[in-house]
């Protein structure tokens, strides 16, 4: 029970940090991610994969519906925000002395997590 207990904050913990920075992007839009798409060599429509990643995949996680896809999508959406935007901070530390990067660390990690041990019992259908 505490286990499951866990596992649930664990994903609304995920989930609902990383909406409020998809919410942004459907306020703010993806132009910015565009460029930086591009300027690696990818397709602008790549930067749109920002929403599943940053809305559906979090979804997903605080519903515990297919919620070991959404930690591995969550994974990928970190993985292309540190190469595109925190790639330059990789080793830097912050003004307090942590890592730079500790919020798109605890995503990509929390991300992980979730990949690996699943929802737990709270959760819609259990995978």
């Amino acid at each position: 029970m505490t286990d499951d207990l866990g596992k649930l904050l664990l994903r609304l913990a995920l989930g609902v940090f990383m909406l409020f920075h998809g919410y942004a992007k459907i306020v703010k839009g993806v132009s910015g991610i565009e460029a930086s798409v591009i300027a690696i060599g990818l397709p602008g429509w790549v930067a749109y994969g920002v929403y599943i990643g940053e809305l559906l995949a979090p979804l997903l996680v605080i519903l515990g519906f297919y919620a070991r896809v959404g930690g591995l999508i969550i994974v990928i959406n970190m993985i292309f925000a540190i190469v595109l935007s925190h790639s330059s901070q990789l080793f830097d530390l912050s003004r307090s002395g942590g890592w730079a990067l500790e919020l798109q660390g605890f995503f990509l990690f929390t991300g992980l997590v979730v990949a690996l041990i699943g929802p737990g019992r709270f959760a819609i259908n259990k995978r």
